[in-house]
């Protein structure tokens, strides 16, 4: 299971850094996959976490709808943007997490402005 890895990782206390952060998010659940570990909202999907070789990446579902002032996230798919990190940035994560939150909400449609 990607958790186990995670916690087995160099960059463990990192990962439950932004775990903890985005558990702090009332209504938002964590799903602990064999590959990966996701986040959701009101059962609304948010974001995946995993712990990589520079660090941790945030996956945004629906990241490629949403705005990026920071110029911080990767990736060019039809859905899904990145936001990799070294380490743990509140800055960036103030800034996207309520955006994929936001998107994350059933009646949500729009791109977040």
């Amino acid at each position: 299971m990607q958790y186990d890895k995670d916690m087995d990782s160099p960059h463990k206390v990192f990962f439950l850094e932004v775990r903890a952060y985005l558990l702090s998010t009332e209504g938002m659940d964590e799903t602990r996959k064999d590959r990966i570990t996701t986040y959701s909202y009101r059962g609304g999907g948010v974001c995946h976490v995993r712990t990589m070789p520079h660090g941790i990446d945030v996956g945004f579902l629906k990241g490629a709808r949403m705005k990026d002032k920071l110029n911080r996230l990767t990736g060019d798919g039809k859905a899904m943007r990145v936001l990799p990190m070294a380490v743990f940035d509140r800055t960036a994560l103030d800034y996207y997490i309520p955006q994929a939150v936001e998107l994350a909400r059933p009646k949500s449609r729009g791109v977040c402005k």
